[in-house]
C-alpha cells in the first residue's frame, strides 16, 4: 500500500499540468522519480492514467455544451469565436462533428493499443520524459515560427484533413514528455489552424481518449488491486479533479493565448535540471 500523500501530489501535479503544453505524463514520471517509487511499478503507472480523467471531467464541465452538440443535443448559439465556452464560428453553424472528433483520435488510440506494453515497460522513465521534453519544445518553437495566415480560426472551421493531421501528431504524445495538447496544438498551428482552435479541439480530443484509456487500463490490472490500492486510486482521481477544476478557465485561456515558445523554453529548462539531477544522483 503506498502512502495516501503520494496520491494526493500526484495528483496535485496531474490537475496542474494538463492543460498546459508541457506533459502532464512527464511530470508525474519526474514527481514519481523525485519520491523515490520504482519506476517499473504497473499500478502506479496505471495510476497515472487513471487520474488523468479526473482532470479531463474538469475539461468535460468546460466543453459541455459542445460535447452535447456533437450528439444533436444542445443548439449552440449564434455568436463568433470557438474558445471554452462552446461558442460557434462566425458562420453561427456548428461545423465541428463527431466525425472530425474520430478522425483525430483513431490514429493514436489503435497505436496505443498495440504497443500499450512496449510503452508501460520502456517509456515510462525519466530519461525518456527528457528527451521527450526537449524534441517536444523544439516542435512546439517550429509551430510559433509558421508565417502562413491559419485556414481555421476556430473549431468549427477545422477540415477533416486538418483534424487527420493533428491526430497524426498526437501520436507523438505516446512518448511521455511530448505532450499531448503540446503535439496537437502545434500540429495544429502547422496544419494551418489557428492556436486558440487547435487548443480547443486538443481537449475536446481528450475526452473520449482518456476515458478510453482509463477503461482499457483498468480492465488489464484490476484484478491484481486490493482496497487499499483502490482508496489510493480514489483519493488520486478526486484530487485532479478538484485542482484541474480550480485551474481549467484561467489555464485553458492562457494556452489559447499564450506563445508555445514560452512553454518550450520551460520544458528546456526542466529537461536541464532533471538531467543534472539524474548526473548526480
Amino acid at each position: 500500500m503506498y502512502d495516501y500523500w503520494v496520491a494526493i501530489i500526484i495528483g496535485i501535479v496531474e490537475g496542474l499540468t494538463e492543460f498546459l503544453p508541457v506533459s502532464s505524463t512527464g511530470h508525474m514520471i519526474l514527481t514519481q522519480k523525485l519520491l523515490g517509487i520504482s519506476e517499473s511499478d504497473a499500478m502506479l503507472n496505471t495510476f497515472k492514467i487513471v487520474i488523468q480523467l479526473g482532470a479531463i471531467l474538469a475539461v468535460l464541465i468546460i466543453y459541455w455544451k459542445r460535447v452535447l452538440s456533437l450528439f444533436g443535443l444542445v443548439k449552440l448559439p449564434k455568436r463568433g469565436g470557438g474558445g471554452a465556452s462552446g461558442t460557434q464560428g462566425p458562420q453561427g453553424t456548428s461545423k465541428l462533428s463527431l466525425i472530425h472528433i474520430l478522425i483525430g483520435i483513431v490514429p493514436v488510440m489503435l497505436l496505443a493499443f498495440l504497443l500499450d506494453d512496449f510503452i508501460e515497460q520502456h517509456l515510462f522513465a525519466p530519461s525518456t520524459v527528457i528527451i521527450g521534453l526537449v524534441i517536444g519544445g523544439i516542435l512546439m518553437i517550429a509551430a510559433e515560427k509558421q508565417k502562413d495566415k491559419p485556414t481555421a480560426e476556430d473549431v468549427d472551421h477545422i477540415t477533416y484533413r486538418q483534424a487527420l493531421y493533428i491526430g497524426l501528431w498526437q501520436i507523438l504524445s505516446l512518448w511521455p514528455g511530448f505532450s499531448r495538447s503540446g503535439a496537437t496544438i502545434a500540429g495544429g498551428m502547422l496544419s494551418g489552424v489557428n492556436r486558440g482552435a487547435s487548443a480547443d479541439f486538443t481537449f475536446i480530443m481528450a475526452i473520449p481518449i482518456m476515458f478510453a484509456a482509463t477503461g482499457y487500463s483498468l480492465l488489464k490490472s484490476y484484478k491484481s488491486f486490493s482496497s487499499d490500492d483502490i482508496t489510493f486510486f480514489i483519493i488520486g482521481f478526486v484530487i485532479s479533479f478538484i485542482v484541474a477544476l480550480l485551474a481549467v478557465v484561467s489555464f485553458i485561456k492562457f494556452v489559447q493565448k499564450m506563445k508555445l515558445t514560452y512553454f518550450a523554453y520551460y520544458r528546456f529548462a526542466l529537461a536541464a535540471a532533471f538531467a543534472l539531477y539524474l548526473w548526480l544522483s
